[in-house]
């Protein structure tokens, strides 16, 4: 594993960094998927300089590509990264543990009182400035991974296509294949069978694979009802959705309704809806709605165990794929494999991006704190936890005004 380049401001060994950087991140990283995405590039490659853009495309592309919780698997990949396997473990639970800690709260809060707080007015002040913070990394990435006309039009392409409703996997798995074909298959290019295709690209199809065991292994046994709440099912319905979930929190809804709602009986669809909105609005990964779900149904225990399930899968898919990335990147077919994901991965956030925006800058207000954080973030790098606190005071004040 090659060491990043060190920072002139990075301080203490690199597992302590890994662990007080994912912290941090795990309290104040609101917005989902996407906007974690942007602020770990801001944090590792634009202010501490762990590694490059193009090493972050290739992570970002190949977290894509397995199931479980893209920007925690992120925080996985980037901890392995800079302070090896202590800080695969350090970053990922780091990341995860002050979300789960939040959600834990509100769900005592949920179980004694029947409802949950409502953070309307924290919402409506840091939604535009997450919106702002995805926009200025997608500004960056674009750079390195938009490299030519062909990089640009599948990049164009996949976000047309993911706008009028294709689905993301699909979405990625086809701009990948037809950026390797295009580049390798082109006429006048001799073509023949690339062993380090296989070599490199082999271990991550196999991954498919290992999910699906993993899901036929996990899999609780055949509905009944009203099935009997136990710790141990629990803990096997949530690594059978760890080992097999693509896709955004709407995906996980889906898999949580016919577990938990259809199939189990254990929740009812109100339940549900709040514990996916709990994940909404808390900062960190969305898969701490298993939290939510293990605390109402079990207690602490429970959620704990949940919340260990769900995220469990992700560090392994992780471990399994980091050393296979750099194979990826020397081979000409997978390395050009992994440029079509990285632009489709690219589109995913632009795509996110349009989406947010439009539910989130709905006025004035709003659309200038977008603006504002786009322009400090582009002139001053100021760390956007600061920002993410500045638009929360703005959402409590203009609340308190109305």
């Amino acid at each position: 594993m090659a060491d990043a380049p060190a920072s002139s401001s990075a301080r203490g060994s690199p597992l302590g960094e890994v662990t007080s950087l994912f912290l941090r991140l795990g309290c104040t990283a609101f917005g989902g998927p996407a906007a974690h995405i942007a602020m770990m590039r801001e944090e590792v490659v634009m202010r501490r300089r762990w590694l490059t853009d193009q090493e972050f495309l290739d992570l970002l592309g190949a977290t894509n590509l397995i199931p479980g919780p893209n920007s925690t698997e992120m925080a996985i990949h980037l901890g392995y990264r800079r302070a090896g396997w202590p800080g695969l473990i350090a970053g990922g639970a780091a990341f995860i543990v002050p979300a789960m800690l939040i959600v834990m709260a509100l769900a005592a809060v949920y179980a004694r009182y029947g409802t949950t707080p409502q953070a309307t007015w924290l919402l409506y002040g840091v939604k535009p400035v997450i919106v702002a913070i995805v926009v200025q990394a997608i500004g960056g990435l674009a750079r390195t991974a938009l490299r030519g006309p062909l990089l640009a039009g599948a990049g164009v392409a996949a976000l047309a296509l993911y706008l009028s409703g294709v689905n993301e996997i699909a979405l990625l798995v086809l701009t990948g294949l037809a950026v390797m074909l295009w580049r390798n298959l082109r006429p006048g290019r001799r073509v023949g069978v690339r062993v380090a295709m296989f070599a490199g690209a082999g271990p991550l199809a196999g991954l498919g694979a290992l999910a699906a065991t993993a899901a036929a292994v996990a899999a609780p046994d055949a509905a009944v009802p009203a099935v009997p709440f136990t710790v141990g099912r629990l803990v096997l319905v949530f690594l059978k959705i760890g080992s097999v979930l693509y896709g955004s929190g709407y995906v996980l809804l889906a898999f949580l309704h016919a577990d938990f709602v259809e199939r189990l009986r254990w929740l009812t669809d109100r339940q549900l809806l709040e514990a996916v909105a709990v994940g909404q609005v808390t900062p960190g990964p969305v898969f701490t709605t298993a939290t939510f779900v293990g605390y109402v149904l079990g207690g602490v225990p429970a959620a704990v165990a949940a919340t260990v399930a769900i995220f469990l899968p992700g560090f392994v898919f992780v471990a399994a794929s980091h050393p296979v990335i750099p194979r990826l990147r020397r081979s000409p077919w997978a390395g050009a494999l992994l440029d079509g994901v990285n632009v489709a991965s690219l589109a995913l956030m632009a795509g996110v991006a349009w989406t947010l925006g439009r539910a989130a800058i709905t006025d004035g207000l709003t659309a200038g704190l977008a603006v504002v954080t786009l322009v400090v973030l582009l002139r001053f790098r100021l760390n956007s936890a600061w920002l993410v606190a500045g638009g929360a005071l703005v959402g409590f004040v203009a609340g308190s005004l109305r």
